[in-house]
């Protein structure tokens, strides 16, 4: 877990855009148990400016390309539960298999849950029309991006941190946006770098779907209902 965070925390500061935390060393403990040791940040009193803070994240957005598709060099975690990052050329497969897919299957897996699972598949078999008439480029991705992730140094600039890093469609990274108090400051300076692509409001609620099933995994029922509902809006959008 440690070694994937500091590959991924060295990538987003590689970028030298938004400022994180720059990794030093992993490794064991003595006796049991790991350490991960990076860059100390004092951090200021208030939260990050919300302007300052898009601009910063569509600039790592724009500066951390992949030649290799969409992936990770190294699968990581979000939260607790295993983030496969296998490199995939197809955006729409990368998302449907090792993003939904696999949280689908560990809820099914853990809980039995056969009805999440089947409508959860019927979506990911339709969801190409989501997609039309855009190009998606594969960009470095913190991962995690909620108010938990998200400081200020005492200079008042943004810093994140605790990434699950991947190389992704820019709007996933606003999966956690329900933990995240994103205002129109926020979307208006991040859209000034990276431009809103056409369908975005459609395909806002596909980004939380992986989030809200994380969170039924990890956290139990109390998540079910937000996902189930997803899942049901877009099978009825889709006509499927």
């Amino acid at each position: 877990m440690f070694e994937a965070e500091a590959i991924g925390l060295g990538a987003m500061y590689e970028t030298g855009t938004i400022r994180v935390p720059k990794p030093f060393k992993v490794g064991p403990l003595r006796n049991s148990g790991s350490y991960i040791i990076m860059e100390f940040i004092e951090f200021g009193v208030s939260r990050s400016n919300q302007s300052v803070l898009g601009r910063k994240l569509a600039e790592m957005h724009k500066a951390g390309k992949s030649e290799k598709g969409f992936g990770f060099p190294v699968d990581n975690t979000i939260g607790s539960t295993p983030q496969i990052n296998t490199w995939c050329s197809d955006w729409i497969q990368f998302y449907g298999e090792q993003r939904l897919g696999y949280q689908l299957k560990l809820a099914q897996d853990q809980y039995g849950d056969s009805t999440i699972y089947q409508k959860g598949q019927r979506l990911i078999k339709n969801m190409a029309p989501l997609f039309e008439n855009i190009s998606i480029e594969p960009c470095l991705l913190h991962g995690d991006l909620w108010s938990g992730n998200i400081s200020s140094d005492k200079n008042g600039e943004p810093v994140i941190l605790d990434p699950a890093c991947y190389y992704g469609h820019s709007e996933a990274e606003f999966g956690m946006s329900w933990c995240a108090g994103f205002g129109g400051s926020f979307y208006g300076s991040y859209f000034e770098v990276m431009p809103k692509q056409p369908g975005f409001e459609k395909r806002r609620d596909l980004y939380l779907l992986y989030h809200y099933l994380n969170h039924y995994n990890l956290f139990g029922s109390g998540y079910r209902s937000s996902a189930m509902s997803i899942i049901d809006d877009y099978l009825r959008m889709l006509k499927v």
